[in-house]
């Protein structure tokens, strides 16, 4: 189970959170164990029924302004209740002080206090997108992910039957690979899948015949891209005689990769046809569906429509 702890979230650089530890180093190695965050508003009434105890607590300046407005008896009884949840953490923000009880209860149950510059939606919005990242599903699969005209195009198929050289025909078309071989995969928010190629294979293809080749270096900077959101896969699979394949593209096809429903194209392979050109097809016709226009369904309406008129006629000439 994904998790990250309280001392992580305090030295972490990549994200600006400007963190400081003001109470409760004993604490640090506390988990947090949800991508997701909580503003103690009701807590500091003393209603504690649905604090979180794996989430962050963020305080801002309303949290900490209604507290200090209490009595010295209020302001006792409240942070006890709190900090008897055993919270993760808890992170203040503006650079706010707080009143020393706070501080007490927070060492007492040794319960991390971090405080930063940031203003309130600000710091959110960060850890927000920190701890998404580290929580987010993963998977790994066996294709080839490229950016074609801007649209994440996911190869999948069993060994051997063309897909880096598909890629490698596309990218000397323009277009640019993300990953070859191996495509880590990972589910940020609801619907969004991103991939990108694992560190010691990345821009590297093979290719049966040639070896290892390095697209980077034989093709330059615009012919890689390290992160790309799948939108599209296509699957590429040995052509049967006797396998009815989709010729009209009225029935939508789905892959499920982490949860997420993706569209899918079932494309069969044998000699003659050229795969580059039908991606790129499928990329374009990808991008008229994402703007709301389906080529097959037009079709369909439009020939309904005609023989709908022609009958009308027919019965017309009867009468």
């Amino acid at each position: 189970m994904p998790q990250m702890t309280v001392n992580e979230l305090l030295l972490h650089r990549q994200i600006d959170l400007a963190l400081e530890l003001v109470a409760g180093r004993s604490g640090l190695e506390n988990k947090i164990r949800t991508p997701y965050i909580q503003k103690s508003g009701l807590a500091m009434t003393g209603y504690v029924a649905y604090v979180a105890r794996n989430r962050v607590q963020v305080f801002g300046q309303t949290e900490i302004s209604f507290l200090v407005t209490l009595s010295e008896e209020e302001q006792e009884r409240v942070c006890k209740k709190f900090f008897d949840q055993r919270v993760a953490c808890c992170v203040v923000t503006r650079n706010l002080q707080l009143p020393e009880v706070f501080i007490q209860h927070a060492e007492r149950t040794q319960t991390p206090v971090l405080r930063s510059q940031l203003p309130t939606q600000a710091l959110i919005d960060r850890v927000t997108k920190l701890l998404e990242t580290r929580f987010a599903k993963s998977a790994s699969m066996h294709g080839v992910l490229l950016d074609v005209f801007g649209v994440g195009v996911l190869l999948l198929g069993e060994s051997g039957i063309g897909k880096s050289e598909c890629a490698l025909d596309l990218v000397t078309r323009g277009h640019r690979l993300v990953a070859d071989d191996s495509v880590d995969l990972v589910r940020q928010g609801p619907m969004a899948i991103y991939g990108r190629g694992p560190d010691v294979i990345k821009y590297h293809m093979e290719v049966r015949g040639l070896g290892i080749i390095n697209i980077k270096d034989l093709f330059g900077i615009s012919a890689i891209r390290d992160r790309k959101r799948v939108q599209l896969v296509v699957k590429l699979v040995p052509w049967e005689k006797n396998v009815d394949y989709d010729r009209i593209g009225l029935d939508d096809k789905a892959f499920t990769i982490i949860g997420v429903e993706l569209p899918l194209i079932v494309l069969p392979v044998r000699p003659g046809r050229n795969l580059s050109t039908i991606v790129e097809v499928a990329a374009r016709n990808q991008l008229l569906k994402l703007e709301g226009y389906h080529s097959a369904k037009e079709f369909q309406q439009h020939l309904l429509s005609t023989l709908s008129a022609e009958a009308d006629v027919i019965v017309e000439e009867t009468e």
